[in-house]
């Protein structure tokens, strides 16, 4: 790593004075510390493979095999595995050749960020063939946040999934990820994944007031403990006020955080940090630092918060009144007019549940000042550009001073466009001079990070007796905890597209964002727009009941049509377009799914009710706001190409759709073009993947420099060989000019000679947006006595546009269903007075393989003539629909509304059971 001291950590066998491992086939010998657990032990002897994502067994990142047996090393003691044969997934391959389940995996590509395969691989190698045969159980132990598992079941099933890479012929193939065998072997980098000489460790203390003033902080006790060599405070940082959330626009967020406050506005908030020589000496030092406190009254309900007399958070301005960070209004025509023409009236609150991201990989950074005397960040971020601009505003630097990179993310979801972690390190390595490290636990991630938005939805609507919409009134409260990053952002993306996706002529929406004292709601797939499309096609369903329509009918007669204009409740002109539209192919599709009879039969017995539901979502292809992307390209001597991309690859696969749309211009083999992304140094600007945007903004980046590229080869050819450029072509790794063909090598030898550069660079700018479709159908049972819920079917149609890979395309939208079945039934972050009280994996309980039944996922047949080659948004739309589809087959079970997520057996045995 050029002008770093990072460097991949060898073990060193013969270390004189421990104990004796076999790890991977080497003998070593090592003392572990005292209470130091396997894993940290073999990531320090350069077992990078053995990943952390919960410090408590519960996850399955760490497995490794102890004698031959799979084990999470996280919970042994390094000490009692002294004499013993361990192999991680480094030592998995042998003589060379992968391992059978590693090839099985790279086939099926059964990984996404690839985070959880190291530790899924090692747990499925050593499966026996009973074992294979109930997958549900034998892999419970190890968890994936990205695929929906299908892929997984795949691998395990010796089905390839990957074809072949042709040239010419890249877009629209199923191609493997660039770094797909790195990821199955461990030799993949996420964050965490590196060793540097002199490393410090950074922990901080975190508030257990929601809402205090720190009166002081005692360091004394802090410093004394061996190691500890620095603690910071609010009175040791830059008093600049800033945003965590990372937009290109930063006036969209507030600005209403420090790096560290003398208030406290949410139990979690980090108020000191120590820094230390161990992690242990770190944490040691948070304990024994003395915190003085004056507790302040807290809000935790946002309606409550908004009323008259409630405690005030902030007193930076920022609010428009009191607690309201932003309200938004808008109307077109008239609904009270819409209403009194209505026949029939359908009114009801909704709400849905904050939930975290739960990205296997936690946040974190290492900051370090390089031989170039640059400072370097090596963070897990979705935007390293503007992570850049922010670290320098703090901080009073030049862009030109600061390095900030990623190289693997292990997972995102909106969860990683956020900038908690890069701050502090930076801030600590400016003040000792030495590089510093902060990981977060996996509590930390679920007290200390962002989450979804919780959001009330109340929706009203007015319909004539042939189900044609004559009101939409929506009114929406999002609490945004105690900061107010993504707060107006995703508020007006739940009053945007979700309400945009029916046609009425009289449409009201009025939201609130309100600050209160809990964690800080921020960017989570759907972004805002999950929250009112679960509440609005809930209304529908109901107000179909109400008419005595079905479902399908009555979406069909009131969706949006592409000879539509696109209103939400805004008069202004738009630049939301339809780029194709395939929503009609999407119902058709659910519909005749549903009704061939395909899944799982109802349980046998009277105990069990069966229903059906569906529920449709239309998402932006990125966001109202700047959204901007660059690309470069070069030929290189040996007849391939280099490609850089600002865009960060978190596990949404825009490597290999970005090298696709390249070498399908290009009429290369996508294997023939190297990339590079996400380094601020290397790449050229891009404003972060969120929001769909890695294909529509960055892929139309990447499909504009290839053609340039394209142009450029063949300009040269035709004036090195004297053949008109119309009769000049690219293919393979040659230029065919009339009748002569010209290897790429040698056209480069030509041009180098001639002073010719092969070299190319666009940018792309989000305007104007296209649309996605989805139309989710789920058939269930639920048990009136235990309110357990089983999904017998579920099936899911994509309006994407051109698939730009396939096999991509579809894992992405499973692994949002999945999300989308974690949210609607299962995860639930529990709070008592502000305090999260399940802050775990196991408490949790994010979807494990036994939770995902399978769904069948068809896409329209639709060629988008905004986006890239084709394509459009796919990465986040699919997970919008599930929830509301659940909720509406468990009233069509049940003939009972559940209408607050999330659908817990104990919340529906209490609603069947008449209990309040």
């Amino acid at each position: 790593m050029k002008d770093s001291p990072v460097a991949q950590a060898g073990p060193v066998a013969g270390q004189a004075g421990g104990m004796n491992y076999t790890v991977n086939g080497k003998l070593f010998s090592a003392a572990p510390q005292p209470g130091q657990c396997l894993r940290t032990f073999l990531r320090e002897l350069g077992a990078f493979g053995v990943k952390k994502g919960c410090d408590a067994g519960d996850c399955g990142a760490c497995t490794v095999w102890l004698d031959g047996t799979p084990i999470h090393s996280c919970l042994m003691p390094a000490f009692r595995a002294a004499g013993r044969t361990i192999t991680t997934i480094e030592g998995l391959a042998q003589d060379g050749a992968l391992h059978p389940m590693q090839q099985a995996f790279l086939n099926a590509q059964a990984f996404q960020c690839g985070y959880c395969a190291a530790g899924m691989i090692m747990t499925a190698a050593a499966l026996d063939e009973k074992q294979r045969a109930d997958l549900p159980h034998a892999l419970k132990g190890n968890l994936c946040r990205c695929t929906g598992y299908r892929s997984i079941g795949d691998a395990l099933a010796g089905v390839t999934a990957v074809e072949p890479d042709v040239a010419g012929q890249a877009c629209g193939a199923s191609v493997p990820n660039p770094f797909a065998e790195g990821i199955v072997t461990g030799r993949a980098r996420y964050t965490m994944d590196v060793a540097m000489d002199g490393l410090l460790h950074l922990k901080v203390l975190r508030s257990p007031h929601a809402h205090a003033h720190i009166l002081a902080i005692g360091r004394d006790k802090a410093l004394a403990v061996p190691g500890v060599v620095e603690v910071f405070t609010w009175e040791d940082v830059p008093r600049r006020l800033y945003s965590t959330a990372t937009h290109e626009d930063h006036l969209v967020d507030p600005d209403d955080s420090y790096i560290l406050d003398n208030v406290v506005r949410f139990v979690g908030q980090r108020i000191a940090a120590v820094v230390a020589e161990t992690e242990a000496a770190a944490e040691q030092g948070c304990r024994l630092l003395e915190v003085s406190y004056e507790v302040l009254p807290a809000v935790f309900d946002p309606v409550a918060a908004m009323e008259p007399g409630a405690p005030a958070l902030l007193d930076k301005g920022i609010a428009e009144k009191g607690n309201i960070y932003v309200d938004i209004q808008g109307e077109v025509g008239s609904v009270a007019d819409g209403f009194k023409a209505a026949d029939a009236v359908h009114e009801r609150t909704y709400s849905t549940s904050r939930v975290q991201h739960v990205h296997l990989e936690t946040h974190g950074s290492i900051a370090w000042r390089g031989d170039d005397g640059r400072l370097h960040v090596r963070t897990s971020t979705q935007a390293p550009f503007i992570a850049q601009q922010k670290l320098c505003h703090i901080f009073g630097l030049r862009a030109r001073d600061l390095h900030i990179f990623t190289e693997r993310v292990g997972g995102g979801f909106g969860g990683k466009q956020e900038m908690i972690s890069e701050d502090l390190c930076l801030l600590a390595t400016l003040e000792i001079g030495r590089p510093v490290k902060w990981e977060f636990t996996r509590e930390e991630q679920f007290i200390g990070a962002t989450t979804r938005h919780q959001m009330t939805t109340r929706v009203k609507l007015g319909a004539k007796r042939d189900g044609t919409l004559t009101a939409i009134d929506v009114h929406v409260v999002s609490n945004t905890g105690g900061y107010g990053g993504h707060a107006g952002e995703t508020l007006a993306a739940s009053l945007g597209s979700p309400l945009m996706a029916y046609r009425c002529a009289n449409k009201k929406a009025i939201g609130y964002a309100v600050y209160t004292n809990m964690v800080p709601g921020g960017g989570f797939r759907g972004y805002g727009s999950s929250q009112t499309t679960f509440a609005i096609e809930c209304a529908i369903d109901e107000l179909a009941r109400l008419l005595g329509m079905d479902p399908f009918e009555i979406r069909r007669k009131n969706m949006i049509r592409p000879d539509d204009w696109m209103a939400s409740v805004w008069k202004d002109p738009s630049d939301v377009d339809f780029g194709s539209y395939g929503l009609d192919q999407c119902l058709d599709l659910v519909e005749e799914a549903l009704a061939a009879g395909r899944g799982l039969p109802k349980p046998a017995g009277d105990e069990w009710a069966e229903g059906t539901g569906i529920a449709l979502t239309m998402l932006e292809s990125g966001p109202p706001t700047e959204h901007r992307s660059g690309a470069q390209m070069a030929l290189l001597p040996d007849g391939t190409y280099h490609l850089a991309v600002g865009s960060t690859e978190m596990g949404n696969g825009s490597v290999t759709s970005h090298r696709q749309i390249a070498a399908s211009i290009l009429g290369a083999r996508a294997s023939s073009i190297a990339i590079i992304n996400a380094d601020t140094d290397l790449a050229p600007f891009d404003t972060g993947t969120f929001a769909s945007t890695g294909t529509v903004v960055a892929g139309q980046a990447v499909a504009l420099t290839a053609s340039a590229m394209r142009d450029n080869i063949l300009d040269f050819a035709s004036r090195h060989t004297g053949v008109a450029p119309a009769a000049c072509r690219l293919d393979g790794d040659t230029v065919v000019c009339g009748n002569q063909q010209i290897a790429l090598t040698d056209l480069h030898a030509a041009g180098s000679k001639a002073g010719h550069r092969f070299e190319a660079k666009r940018k792309a700018y989000l305007s104007p947006r296209t649309v996605a479709f989805n139309v989710q159908g789920i058939r269930l049972a639920v048990h009136r006595m235990t309110g357990e819920v089983r999904i017998l079917h579920s099936v899911h149609a994509a309006d994407i546009g051109r698939l730009i890979n396939p096999m991509q395309c579809r894992g992405q939208i499973e692994g949002a269903i999945a999300m989308g079945f974690g949210w609607a039934l299962t995860e639930n972050m529990v709070y008592d007075g502000g305090k999260m009280v399940n802050p775990t994996l196991r408490n949790y309980r994010i979807p494990a393989f036994a939770d995902v039944p399978p769904t069948e996922v068809y896409f329209a047949d639709t060629h988008d003539t905004i986006g890239p080659l084709g394509a459009k948004a796919q990465g986040e739309c699919a997970i919008n629909p599930v929830a509301p589809a659940i909720a509406n087959a468990l009233a069509d079970a049940t003939g009972v509304r559940f209408a607050h997520l999330p659908f817990t057996p104990d919340r529906i045995f209490s609603k069947l059971s008449g209990q309040p």
